[in-house]
């Protein structure tokens, strides 16, 4: 059964041609950073083992040391290793206000950013939605986006925002997905909201995001096979049951209608203030 992933935010990616779900290449790419690796480095041994491929390939030929730029789009990323110099200049042309353009043909690309060890140091935290460039904070607003294949109109939408893990925690940058046709919270899904440390966290959540209409689109929504699973209110039917008890007739119930209460204030309100570029308050509140 093939599959199509159509984009409704946010550039189209390159797919494995058996697997929409698995992301091969972006469109287009920015350099979200870019920094200077010297042989003087205290752990440059260590972090030049990244260029060993394993299998007799090595890429480490700079004994100098390399200029790197870390590139990324909605769901993927490379890094560029390449002269001292021209990332230098390159950096120069950023500083100043320019566009400089980066010829990685002078150096050489590797899938995604290091980690691991020394590297977790060099390269600084970064987000898909920068103050800098717009967004109303650091690490808030849609990353990206696609249409829901088995409900017209709908989407399932990727997102970076602000959250608590616990109502005690304090507060962090978290990415997730949300489905504007099931509306599951996937806060409380364990697995489906993540620490947003960097393009491989938001890469896994697209991934996520893809899955979902990867079921529904064979499975159907609703049924015992798929992840898009509409509830119906049942989840807030037990809350109001609980706060009668509980409360008496001072309980003010909270509408049994999942999307009316997701608009309110569950993932829907997230992203309704995203898009109008709001920086809502961590969640859940």
């Amino acid at each position: 059964m093939s599959i199509t992933i159509t984009n409704t935010y946010g550039q189209p990616h390159q797919t494995s041609p058996t697997n929409p779900n698995h992301v091969t290449g972006g469109a287009g790419y920015r350099v979200s950073m870019a920094g200077i690796l010297t042989a003087q480095h205290d752990d440059f041994a260590e972090m030049v083992d990244f260029l060993d491929l394993g299998n007799g390939t090595n890429l480490h030929t700079r004994p100098e040391g390399y200029g790197i730029a870390f590139l990324e789009s909605e769901e993927h990323s490379l890094t560029y290793f390449g002269p001292i110099e021209q990332v230098r200049e390159y950096q120069r042309g950023t500083n100043a206000g320019e566009n400089p353009r980066l010829d990685t043909s002078l150096g050489f690309l590797v899938g995604s950013w290091p980690h691991g060890g020394a590297w977790d140091t060099f390269i600084p935290t970064s987000y898909w939605n920068r103050q800098a460039d717009g967004a109303a904070a650091d690490g808030v607003g849609i990353i990206t986006a696609f249409a829901h294949n088995a409900i017209p109109g709908a989407e399932v939408i990727v997102y970076e925002y602000e959250g608590r893990w616990t109502p005690e925690s304090d507060v962090a940058k978290l990415v997730t997905y949300h489905c504007t046709g099931c509306h599951k919270d996937a806060f409380f899904d364990s697995g489906h909201t993540h620490a947003n440390t960097g393009p491989t966290a938001r890469r896994w959540a697209a991934q996520q995001a893809r899955q979902h209409i990867t079921s529904a689109t064979k499975h159907g929504v609703g049924s015992e096979r798929t992840l898009c699973q509409p509830h119906d209110g049942e989840a807030y039917r037990i809350v109001n049951a609980f706060g009668r008890e509980k409360f008496g007739p001072g309980y003010i119930p909270i509408s049994e209608d999942e999307g009316t209460a997701c608009a309110t204030t569950g993932p829907c309100s997230i992203v309704r203030e995203l898009r109008a570029g709001v920086r809502p308050p961590a969640y859940p509140a």
